[in-house]
């Protein structure tokens, strides 16, 4: 955990734009993997990229990605750590994009542009179920809370839903806040209320778009969760899965000892087991 911690601090800037800019340069590493092949576009002025596995795929299927990092930081070349996973591990195109960042943008900028993602994906001749949406912290509030929105909009909801250490309760009243603080070498309560200001502002923190622990989850596609059991977002998760069963929807959960918050991003062989499970719990669904 303490080395994790410090290479976590290493990118960790005062500096917002260079903490930024320290995120993407990690991405980078990625960028040269010879299995995949990355294409940038824009989405009505939003940049975006797709990550494509360099073998037969599915090209009917896709994974529309939204990429952690507090709804302050974040981009689509630092979630290469992940989506290139994903992508070799399902054979399927994902579609990572930079959604608007607080506090230059704050809520629901964040939320407008995943669904302008979507509504990309729609305009491309896919079908809702040909879609499975993932992320991972932040972003995986983002999954949430567009399913959220589409079930408002009265549309057709995604195929699934892979939530990676999604970031549900901005309250902070998980247990997992106190029992793992001392422990967890990535976020920190200070880190999370700062992330809260930014994004938030002075809207209701129990409004089930901004924290969707508190959301209506009956008819939601089914729902893939993985937290590692020393994070204090940990009942983020739990509590989640509990919700979801209780509205009557698949939900599978999966703790992994040991591991803190989005390792999955790491380059070792539990990260790519745990894609493992996730490429799994897709093809189970998709058919």
């Amino acid at each position: 955990m303490k080395a994790i911690k410090a290479v976590h601090r290493m990118i960790e800037n005062s500096d917002i734009d260079k903490y930024r800019q320290s995120q993407d340069n990690l991405g980078s590493i990625y960028t040269n993997s010879k299995e995949v092949e990355f294409e940038d576009i824009m989405i009505d002025g939003m940049p975006a990229e797709w990550v494509t596995a360099n073998r037969p795929h599915q090209e009917r299927k896709v994974i529309l990605y939204c990429h952690g990092g507090g709804f302050k930081t974040g981009s689509f070349r630092y979630a290469r750590s992940i989506t290139t996973k994903l992508a070799t591990s399902t054979s399927m195109d994902v579609l990572c994009f930079d959604y608007r960042l607080a506090p230059e943008h704050p809520y629901p900028a964040a939320q407008e542009d995943v669904l302008k993602a979507w509504d990309y994906l729609m305009y491309l001749g896919y079908g809702a179920r040909d879609v499975i949406v993932a992320g991972d912290s932040a972003g995986g509030n983002l999954v949430l809370t567009l399913v959220l929105k589409l079930k408002e909009q009265g549309r057709k909801l995604p195929k699934g839903l892979v939530c990676i250490s999604p970031w549900t309760d901005m309250t902070l009243q998980g247990r997992s806040h106190e029992t793992r603080m001392e422990i967890d070498p990535v976020l920190s309560r200070d880190y999370l209320i700062s992330s809260i200001n930014a994004y938030v502002g002075g809207e209701e923190l129990e409004n089930p778009f901004i924290s969707p622990l508190f959301a209506d989850f009956s008819g939601f596609p089914p729902v893939y969760i993985q937290v590692g059991d020393n994070e204090i977002l940990l009942h983020d998760s739990i509590c989640l899965d509990k919700k979801l069963r209780k509205a009557g929807v698949y939900s599978r959960i999966d703790i992994f000892r040991g591991m803190w918050h989005v390792f999955q991003m790491s380059p070792f062989k539990k990260a790519y087991d745990a894609m493992d499970q996730i490429a799994e719990f897709i093809f189970e669904i998709a058919g």
